[in-house]
C-alpha cells in the first residue's frame, strides 16, 4: 500500500479547484501579465513537499517488484514554503509578479514525507523537485492556459 504525498506534473489537474499548489501556483503565473500580481491564500509561509510524478512512477515501480508488504510513503522531505514556490515558478516564466495573500484554507502550516522505510526497503529516495518539475508543468500548464484564452 503507498501513501502518495502532493504529486505533481504536466497532463495533472491545473483548474477548477482540485489541483495541487504547484498547479494552481503554475496557473496563476501563467495567466498574469507581467508586472501584475497573484493571489494566494495565507500568508505564504505555510511549507509542503511535493512529488514530481516522474519520481513517483520510480517508486511505484520500485515498490511493485519488491516483496515489502506493507505501508509506504511515496513522497518528498524537501520542505518548499508557497511563497518560495511562487518565487520559483516567476523565475521559470520569467516574470516579474507581485503577492497578494488573501484569506483562505490554510490546511496544516506544514507537511512532509517521513521516508525512512521506503529508503530502507526499496533503497529509493526521490531527487528534489525543486529543481526539476515546476518547469516542466509551468510549460504544461501555460500552454494550457494560452488555449483556453484563445
Amino acid at each position: 500500500m503507498a501513501r502518495f504525498h502532493n504529486i505533481f506534473g504536466p497532463d495533472g489537474t491545473w483548474q477548477g479547484g482540485r489541483e495541487k499548489a504547484p498547479a494552481a501556483v503554475c496557473r496563476k503565473v501563467a495567466e498574469a501579465p507581467n508586472g501584475g500580481e497573484i493571489e494566494l491564500w495565507g500568508d505564504g509561509k505555510q511549507t509542503r513537499s511535493f512529488l514530481y510524478v516522474d519520481e513517483c512512477v520510480e517508486a511505484v515501480r520500485r515498490l511493485m517488484e519488491s516483496d515489502f508488504t506493507g505501508p509506504v510513503n511515496i513522497g518528498s522531505e524537501e520542505m518548499v514554503t508557497i511563497n518560495r514556490l511562487a518565487e520559483m515558478v516567476m523565475e521559470i516564466a520569467g516574470k516579474k509578479l507581485g503577492i497578494r495573500h488573501i484569506p483562505g484554507p490554510l490546511g496544516v502550516r506544514g507537511r512532509n514525507s517521513d521516508n525512512k522505510l521506503i529508503r530502507a526497503k526499496l533503497r529509493w529516495a526521490p531527487r528534489p523537485a525543486a529543481a526539476r518539475g515546476p518547469g516542466k508543468t509551468y510549460a504544461w500548464i501555460a500552454k494550457q492556459v494560452e488555449q483556453v484564452h484563445a
